[in-house]
């Protein structure tokens, strides 16, 4: 018996599973368990360690898909590079963090 994804989640789930799949082959050791790196800002990219259950919520969706158009799968960083400003990076996780 298996368990159905929801479709939004099943979409993003082979996206997920490359970019993790990317991360670990970069050696990123300092990531735990159940998290993943991620890079934010424009000009100055701050690296942040977020609970992977963020990738399901539609704010965060929203910002992988703009991560998609502008980079593809080729991150300048070496990991997953979010194309926002910091302020409203940490303002976005702080309300996911609260719910």
């Amino acid at each position: 018996m298996g368990i159905r994804l929801p479709i939004f989640m099943a979409l993003h789930a082979n996206k997920m599973f490359k970019w993790q799949q990317h991360l670990h082959s970069r050696n990123h050791s300092n990531v735990p368990k159940g998290h993943i790196a991620v890079y934010v800002g424009e000009a100055q990219k701050k690296r942040f360690v977020v609970p992977i259950s963020y990738l399901n919520h539609p704010s965060f969706v929203d910002l992988l898909n703009r991560a998609e158009e502008e980079f593809g799968y080729n991150h300048p960083m070496g990991g997953l590079t979010i194309p926002c400003k910091e302020e409203a990076f940490i303002t976005l996780t702080s309300q996911l963090r609260a719910s």
